[in-house]
């Protein structure tokens, strides 16, 4: 196993700036905020509350929608080449990602998936000539389309001859879910001091992160094939995929529980604690136990805390928010969907701020901004 290097290794140093990125973000948000009177013109109403939130929300025909678009990043050139050089196919796995990264932000406005489309981009036709990735890559989508209780509606699957290396995929997708019944939309609207935080866990990198992995595999005298402190080798324990969130959420937006917030933890790491652009303080007393994957990655990099938990979801998948007293039963409907939970935090009232106690990093308010630029 390779020595730490003595100098961090940043996302920054991965080509991943997510100032730059943020900074687009902004703008693009303000674009769209520009568009909202027109949905009018077809008998909707957009929710610009959700401007900035994982999913896009908007009421038409007398009910609240979410709609979302996402893609996996740079996780599938980790699957081709652990393909390639440990002969794993793990292209399933990583369908099955794409799926729960644009369900499990989805899920975050309190919308249940009903459709999923699937954009699948090669550089090459050539790409589907090989049975053991593109038969993996329709098997894994299709499983998480039926874990996620969602149809697999369609989608595209353009040939981009330059602009995709021609060994390489690229998956993406989107969806459209609805909010149950007699629930509004979960914007933070109600989330307030005094509510409770509860950590669902992760089972590794999900889909965020892969840029870094793929620098730091490359400084690996074995590459993937770098055995982990538990045993596994550094690829294959990169390729688990991230668990399916909906039917938690199903469970909390069906009960009675109040649920003030939700927040998928994966670009940002728990910076994305404080995504609602509200004066209040996250204060988090319990962290999980981190995936070998990600603290070997941390390890490796030689990165701080503070560098750690704002680049990777370090074991936390899930955040759910909710009124004092409901975090035992949030834990308790988590169990029941076969997810491990714990209390973990407050909610505060202070500076726009995350507080995390057993690690000693305090993230401030201009440490993420996603809020659109609201203008006259």
């Amino acid at each position: 196993m390779g020595e730490p290097e003595s100098k961090e290794t940043s996302y920054q140093a991965a080509g991943v700036d997510y100032e730059v990125l943020d900074a687009g973000k902004r703008n693009a948000l303000t674009a769209a905020l520009a568009t909202s009177a027109l949905m009018a013109g077809r008998g909707g109403t957009p929710v610009d509350a959700s401007r900035g939130e994982p999913a896009f929300v908007f009421e038409f025909a007398g009910q609240t929608l979410g709609f979302v678009l996402e893609g996996l990043g740079t996780k599938a050139i980790i699957a081709r080449q652990v393909l390639e050089e440990l002969g794993e196919n793990r292209f399933a796995d990583v369908a099955y990602d794409t799926v729960a990264a644009i369900v499990n932000d989805l899920c975050c406005v309190g919308a249940l998936p009903l459709v999923v489309n699937a954009y699948f981009a090669t550089g090459s036709s050539a790409w589907y000539e090989q049975p053991g990735p593109s038969g993996a890559l329709i098997d894994g989508w299709q499983r998480a389309c039926e874990d996620a209780g969602a149809t697999w509606g369609g989608g595209e699957s353009p040939s981009l001859p330059e602009l995709v290396d021609p060994r390489e995929i690229e998956l993406a997708g989107s969806a459209v879910g609805a909010v149950p019944e007699g629930r509004s939309a979960v914007l933070g609207q109600d989330l307030r001091a005094g509510d409770e935080i509860v950590f669902v866990a992760g089972s590794g990198m999900h889909a965020n992160g892969s840029s870094l992995a793929r620098l730091i595999a490359g400084q690996l005298p074995d590459g993937y094939a770098t055995e982990l402190p538990d045993g596994r080798r550094f690829g294959p324990a990169l390729l688990d995929p991230a668990p399916m969130y909906a039917a938690l959420v199903e469970s909390l937006m069906r009960s009675d529980l109040p649920i003030s917030y939700l927040s998928h933890i994966t670009g940002h790491g728990l910076l994305k604690l404080m995504r609602p652009a509200k004066p209040l303080t996250y204060r988090i007393h319990s962290l999980p136990a981190v995936p070998p994957v990600l603290e070997f990655m941390v390890e490796h990099a030689a990165m701080t805390p503070e560098a750690a938990h704002s680049t990777f979801n370090m074991g936390v998948g899930y955040a759910v928010y909710c009124g004092s007293g409901a975090s035992r039963a949030v834990v308790e409907l988590a169990e029941a969907a076969g997810l491990a939970a714990t209390v973990a935090g407050v909610v505060e009232d202070g500076p726009r701020s995350v507080i995390l106690e057993p690690v000693g990093v305090t993230y401030a308010d201009d440490d993420m901004d996603l809020t659109p630029r609201r203008t006259a």
